[in-house]
């Protein structure tokens, strides 16, 4: 079934801004990174067994293949690992505002690396959503302290450009011919078995918790966390490109708080409600076809 582009744009930022409460579910027992690699060796093995039935094709060039490897380390593995480590020191609304810059990364690299033009309403629609994150989580960021939280902010940082890098590896595979299904199924797995060793070889024990609360928001993770999200977030930046696709990722929050207030009584703010008023702005300015800067200034 073909799903036209508000389908695609709706389904991960759903979602993706409820995937934090599932995640809530993994802490304790497992090390956090080991469940990331669970949870995305379960939907590399779905997704290859799903190619396997569809007789979908799997053979590549070793080329390819480096790609695909590429693409699942940066958007499946290491920025995973990177920013659990640093939310450990930072809340989850500072992380937001961090993770809001990606649509100026997606941008700039779309530039750089698939010679893309850089597009007015996202620059705008972007800057419109970044300062309605901040307004969002005024309170958090007012409250960072430098000295203690410069090394998990930099963290922060390197884990936004890893995913942005893989958004432009994924359009770049797409541009390719690859197909989104064939390239996740392949780079989940490799991003799984990658993000394993290397939990063990950083002194991860290798366990398993069978609480069923663990289970069922292991499986909601990997069916719909990584598969569907991942599938249709993927398909959408193909389609409209990473600049105005990455979009998504200011809106989960939003989300994250409707969520957070049917079950766990969050109480909405001023501040809040004027904050998705610039995201739900920014988001029109973006998904806006008007005027496109037509020079390419980061070449000419």
């Amino acid at each position: 079934m073909k799903l036209n582009n508000s389908y695609l744009f709706a389904i991960p930022t759903l979602i993706w801004g409820s995937t934090w409460y599932a995640i809530k579910f993994q802490l304790g027992t497992v090390n956090p990174l080991l469940s990331v690699g669970y949870r995305f060796a379960i939907a590399g093995l779905i997704l290859l067994l799903i190619c396997k039935i569809l007789k979908l094709n799997l053979k590549y060039p070793l080329k390819t293949h480096l790609y695909i490897l590429l693409q699942g380390i940066c958007l499946f593995s290491v920025n995973y690992w990177l920013i659990y480590i640093a939310e450990i020191s930072l809340t989850s609304g500072l992380v937001a505002v961090v993770f809001s810059l990606i649509i100026f990364f997606n941008t700039l690299f779309n530039s750089l690396f698939l010679k893309a033009i850089i597009r007015k309403e996202v620059l705008i629609g972007g800057s419109l959503g970044i300062l309605g994150t901040l307004i969002m989580f005024n309170s958090e960021f007012k409250a960072f302290n430098i000295d203690n939280g410069f090394g998990p902010l930099i963290l922060c940082f390197a884990s936004v450009l890893l995913a942005s890098m893989g958004n432009i590896i994924s359009a770049y595979n797409q541009k390719e011919g690859l197909p989104v299904i064939e390239t996740n199924a392949l780079g989940m797995t490799y991003a799984s078995v990658f993000t394993i060793i290397g939990a063990l070889l950083f002194g991860a024990d290798l366990n398993f918790d069978l609480s069923f609360s663990y289970l069922i928001s292991l499986f909601y993770l990997a069916l719909f966390g990584s598969i569907i999200a991942f599938s249709t977030y993927l398909k959408l930046l193909g389609n409209i490109g990473p600049d105005r696709s990455a979009y998504i990722i200011l809106l989960i929050p939003v989300i994250a708080m409707i969520i957070s207030s049917i079950f766990e009584s969050y109480k909405w703010h001023k501040s809040a409600i004027i904050g998705i008023v610039f995201l739900l702005a920014g988001n029109l300015l973006v998904m806006n076809k008007g005027v496109k800067i037509k020079r390419n200034f980061l070449w000419k």
